[in-house]
């Protein structure tokens, strides 16, 4: 059977009740020794978003832009609960695509969100659930329809945890978590671009597990213990290390392994990559309406026998993303462009190893290679919003069978797709 980077056919693992009661038992014990002395806030982390004076401090999902959450969430004032804060989406595509998998359109249509927010933000204890239905639109691989998405990875609630933040400068977070690794995000309307890339595919989007969050001046520190890709196994370790310079500069260094070899293998965990090491550094710029952010990554998979691992392999590669965001001023002709954004990726990843000498398939193929090329002409208007997307992946040494096209031999995949949505 072809198998591909993060398409592995399989059941779906559901955390088991085990998984819980270590994470809530860790999340007590933690808790249980801190000194809660002062009045707690939302302490910074991975997917923290800077709120104005006039907005709640809503931090998730979190939203590399160009899309803008609705400012102005529905808010209910529950007394002594607090403020709970209701926000959602709801989007869809349009796709064609030539060299098309076995199993995949040429042309499709589908909704690819559907998703509300509830999240509490202020005092000590706090919370987030992400309920809904999405797919998650992927370079490079067939598209996966909403229908069999949510079985296929992480059901109806895609995100859920408890946040406890004791300080101003600490917290600590249970549940199904987001990642840590990578500069993109999971959702369609999370990102830049409307597909994730090919360094995406190497990483992972949702995990069980504990996550503890630390600033202190412009270093802000996490750490996580967890499930890896989604496979129901608390024997994932990584931490991350973001570094202010400035207003405009941030530089982050993330990595990640799994502490012992699992044998798991789904549509949510792939087989090599949940037995792999991960490391990034990320370097963010922003300067009036230009953000530029360049990411490094490499991946290592050691020699595992007994999932198919005969030999060592590992990836390496790096994406350039690119935001232009017009101003109130900018006009063509005497058309407003106000509202308009141009997002761009451009990525490269190579594979090592070979078929002679057993390594494991990363990408297309032992020892392939690809690049990348997405560009996302987007508008927003208060709450709604489209994109238009043209991408195309190239792969070069590349094993027949396992890379595009009904007999996975074609190199190259061209793609155009149209998403629209409204963010309440």
């Amino acid at each position: 059977m072809k198998k591909r980077p993060r398409r592995f056919v399989g059941t779906v693992l559901k955390p088991g009740l085990s998984v819980w009661m270590k994470i809530l038992s860790c999340a007590a014990f933690v808790c249980a020794a801190l000194s809660i002395s002062s009045v707690p806030t939302w302490a910074a982390d991975n997917s923290q978003q800077e709120a104005s004076p006039t907005t709640p401090p809503l931090l998730m999902p979190a939203m590399a832009g160009p899309l803008v959450a609705n400012p102005k969430p529905t808010t209910f004032d529950l007394g002594p609960l607090g403020n709970w804060y209701i926000t959602g989406v709801v989007s869809g595509l349009g796709l064609w695509q030539d060299n098309v998998a076995p199993g995949d359109s040429s042309t499709l249509a589908d909704l690819d969100n559907a998703q509300v927010f509830i999240q509490k933000t202020e005092g000590l204890f706090q919370f987030y659930v992400q309920a809904g239905a999405y797919s998650l639109p992927d370079l490079g691989l067939p598209y996966i329809k909403t229908s069999k998405a949510i079985d296929a990875f992480y059901g109806p609630l895609p995100q859920a945890f408890v946040k406890l933040a004791p300080t101003d400068n600490f917290s600590i977070s249970a549940g199904k978590l987001p990642t840590l690794i990578g500069a993109e995000y999971t959702f369609s309307f999370e990102n830049m671009n409307v597909e994730r890339g090919l360094l995406w595919n190497q990483e992972n989007a949702v995990n069980n597990g504990v996550q503890l969050n630390y600033t202190t001046g412009p270093l802000a520190l996490a750490f996580s213990w967890n499930d890896g890709f989604y496979s129901d196994r608390l024997s994932w370790v990584w931490g991350s290390a973001t570094y202010t310079v400035d207003s405009a500069n941030t530089i982050s260094v993330v990595a990640g392994f799994n502490t012992t070899r699992t044998s798991i293998s789904t549509t949510a965990t792939p087989l090599f990559q949940n037995n792999e090491q991960i490391y990034n550094l990320i370097y963010t710029h922003t300067s009036g309406p230009w953000t530029l952010q360049p990411y490094f990554q490499y991946t290592f998979v050691p020699r595992i026998p007994d999932i198919g691992a005969l030999h060592h392999a590992a990836t390496y590669g790096g994406a350039l993303l690119l935001k232009y965001t017009f101003d109130s001023d900018a006009n063509v002709g005497g058309v407003s462009l106000a509202g308009f954004s141009l997002p761009l990726r451009l990525e490269y990843i190579a594979s090592t190893g070979s078929v002679a000498n057993g390594a494991p398939n990363l990408l297309y193929g032992p020892g392939s290679n690809a690049w990348s090329v997405t560009l996302t002409p987007t508008y927003q208007y208060k709450i709604l919003f489209t994109r238009a997307e043209f991408s195309f992946v190239e792969a070069t040494a590349t094993t027949p069978g396992l890379a595009f096209g009904p007999g996975g031999t074609n190199t190259t995949q061209a793609r155009l797709l149209l998403e629209a949505g409204i963010l309440f």
